[in-house]
């Protein structure tokens, strides 16, 4: 399977705002982006012309780094939003939020959506009490997700739950912390993502 593997910070600086790619860092002092504002690259402080294309095409690269999917998988959920009624820009979001690891991650299962991606592919969850193992499993309304009863006692999980028992949970989830479960009570309104996202952008992006 093809993924990204250079450093994580290097997006967040190409895109010019957190992507919050790297758990607990990403809110403290050692943000890459707190520390270095510039675009990588030895030009990136030369950088200021930006084209309608170019605006439309950040946007996308923004949702997908976010969302931690590839360009192949991103361009399936447009064309499955694209077949939905309603707004597909929209629609595009409501998808990669129903993502099995975006889900966890939501929870407070995980740190990052990428630790919550590797933990997921660990079997440390099961979804309506079957033992999930895929991280792009699209969720739907009344799914339950939960940690596995043998990994209840792991010390990642366990701690990045007390780090993060403040962070809030969505409107959209039901989160019973004590026994580690979630409920998908449905499937999130667009003022209920809070992402910096621009998906009209991507929508015209790709009706080029």
């Amino acid at each position: 399977m093809a993924r990204y593997t250079e450093a994580n910070c290097r997006l967040c600086r190409r895109e010019g705002k957190k992507l919050f790619l790297k758990g607990e860092r990403c809110y403290s002092e050692k943000c890459a982006l707190t520390r270095r504002e510039s675009l990588p690259g030895q030009h990136g402080k030369g950088r200021k012309k930006t084209s309608e294309y170019a605006t439309q095409l950040r946007a996308k690269q923004t949702a997908k780094r976010y969302y931690g999917v590839l360009e192949s998988q991103f361009a399936a959920y447009f064309e499955k939003a694209a077949a939905k009624s309603g707004i597909t820009g929209e629609n595009l979001l409501q998808i990669l939020e129903s993502r099995l690891d975006n889900v966890v991650y939501r929870l407070g299962f995980a740190a990052s959506r990428k630790e919550a991606r590797q933990l997921v592919r660990h079997g440390h969850f099961s979804v309506n009490g079957h033992k999930a193992n895929i991280p792009s499993i699209l969720l739907r309304a009344g799914d339950v997700v939960a940690v596995t009863e043998k990994s209840r006692s792991n010390d990642k999980i366990k701690a990045v739950v007390e780090t993060f028992a403040s962070r809030p949970t969505p409107k959209w989830l039901d989160l019973d912390r004590a026994n580690l479960t979630g409920k998908i009570v449905e499937l999130p309104k667009r003022e209920e993502i809070d992402l910096d996202v621009e998906e009209h952008l991507i929508v015209e992006l790709y009706s080029k």
